[in-house]
Order: structure tokens, then C-alpha cells, then sequence
């Protein structure tokens, strides 16, 4: 059996999450089915109405409560949602060891480790058991050890960005 591919879309630009959704997608209309876990996004898309027509091909998780961005939260909140942020972790575990889909995106997850959450090596740990599991990576900050059992690597840059009011 092949080892499923680690791919990251990192950066400070705009569509990382979509790029990674893009995917979900691609492997769904091949008939593949794709699990996706949010990390401090505050809602999410797990809550979306249109995600859930996405079933059972796509599903998304989301575990905090928090209904704002991680970095909007207090000390309190934050700390909170940890133990809620290390569960959606272990459900992930569980959906490597399973095999239950195809494609396993963890949206966000560079944030949680650069918010010390979780390590490196417990994202490395983590992945080990993908089998043939292609398994999605996004977040702004790329670690440079991340970068050491990754396969693919795409960085994610703004070059221009201006709203323009359709009124």
C-alpha cells in the first residue's frame, strides 16, 4: 500500500483554506470522500448549511465553542479551548487508524502549533499513522522541522489585495 502524501498550503495570503477545500472537492467528484477539521477559526464552516448537503462525501469538524478567532479570545477562553483543540486532534488520530476517508485536512493546524497547543513531533506522531491517507496541512507559519517529513509545500502570498464596492 502507498503512503498517503502530506501536502501544507502556509503564507500570509489569502486561500490557503480554500486550496485545501479545493481538494476536498477534487477527491469527492473522483468519488473519495474527505474529513476536515477547522482549528481557531471561531465558527468555521462546520456549522454552514450548504457543508452539510456535502455529506457524507465531505464532512467538517469543528470542536472548539468558541464563536470568535482563537487570537480574539481571552487567556481564559483560549485555554479552554485547548483541551477541546487536543480532542479534535485525537479524533483525528482516530480517523487516520480507521481509514475512514481519503483525504484527512487539518485547516489551521500551523496555528496550533505556533500557539504551542500541540509539537511538531505530535503532528509527526499523528501522521505516521496516515497509511494511504493523503493528509492537508494550512496555516500562516511554517516550522522548518515540519518541513522534514513533509511532501509538498505550497506558500500562499497576497500581492495585491484591494476591495472594490460593487455599489
Amino acid at each position: 500500500m502507498e503512503q498517503g502524501k502530506i501536502t501544507v498550503f502556509s503564507g500570509d495570503g489569502r486561500g490557503k483554506t480554500a486550496a485545501a477545500l479545493g481538494l476536498a472537492l477534487d477527491a469527492a467528484a473522483d468519488g473519495k470522500t474527505a474529513v476536515i477539521t477547522q482549528f481557531l477559526k471561531g465558527r468555521g464552516l462546520a456549522e454552514s448549511i450548504f457543508c452539510k448537503r456535502m455529506e457524507p462525501d465531505i464532512k467538517i469538524f469543528r470542536f472548539e465553542k468558541s464563536e470568535v478567532d482563537f487570537e480574539s479570545r481571552t487567556a481564559d477562553q483560549q485555554q479552554d479551548d485547548v483541551s477541546s483543540i487536543r480532542n479534535s486532534l485525537g479524533f483525528a488520530r482516530k480517523v487516520l487508524a480507521t481509514g475512514e476517508c481519503d483525504i484527512l485536512i487539518l485547516d489551521e493546524v500551523l496555528g496550533v502549533i505556533d500557539n504551542k497547543i500541540i509539537s511538531v513531533d505530535e503532528l509527526r506522531e499523528l501522521v505516521s499513522h496516515r497509511g494511504s491517507t493523503q493528509v492537508v496541512f494550512t496555516g500562516r507559519v511554517l516550522s522548518g522541522e515540519l518541513c522534514t517529513f513533509v511532501d509538498e509545500i505550497s506558500q500562499i502570498s497576497t500581492v495585491r489585495f484591494k476591495r472594490y464596492d460593487v455599489n
